[in-house]
């Protein structure tokens, strides 16, 4: 098979050993690769190349992930979209589905649950379903992120609806989410 017959895969986040190992990961599964590691660099990059896929991340140098699902589209309407991120939440996976995403994945997750989520069907049953109840550290995590989303991404007004104040809100958000 040619280079060129190789569907591509746009892959943007600003960790650049996870980009190294997971493009050199997609080219053993015969995707064509192209990495941007800030907003602008993937614009430009996807804007030139065209990609069959992106694997964006939410929090990239330059701009959210979330924005750039809208700017991608734009590009191409059949561009399947999955954000990759490690800062997780229920509020902002409803907001990456609603701007377009197709599928959203939080790490760590391997370059097999990446191709697995960029051919899966949209609302694919097949989705695995956690039967343990959240704990109360991640659903204040999640409880945050969802207010947080509800006010345009103000972290001062999302304090001032929370009771809290802004540092404190600062600190919380700049932590990884708990993992149950």
């Amino acid at each position: 098979m040619d280079n060129n017959d190789l569907p591509s895969l746009l892959l943007a986040d600003d960790d650049e050993i996870l980009c190294y190992v997971l493009a050199h990961a997609l080219k053993k599964r015969k995707y064509k690769i192209s990495v941007a590691h800030d907003y602008q660099s993937a614009l430009s990059m996807a804007s030139e190349s065209n990609p069959d896929y992106a694997v964006i991340d939410l929090k990239l140098p330059g701009g959210s992930g979330l924005c750039l699902i809208k700017e991608l589209l734009d590009l191409d309407a059949d561009m399947r979209i999955v954000v990759f991120t490690g800062y997780g939440s229920i509020a902002t996976a409803i907001d990456a589905v609603k701007r377009g995403a197709h599928y959203y994945l939080t790490k760590p997750a391997d370059a097999d649950d990446i191709v697995s989520a960029l051919h899966s069907e949209p609302g694919s049953s097949s989705a695995p379903v956690c039967d343990k109840p959240l704990s109360v550290d991640r659903l204040e995590w999640e409880h945050i992120n969802r207010v947080l989303a509800g006010n345009n991404g103000n972290i001062s007004a999302t304090a001032r609806v929370l009771g809290m104040h802004r540092r404190t809100l600062q600190r919380k958000l700049n932590k990884h989410p708990v993992r149950d």
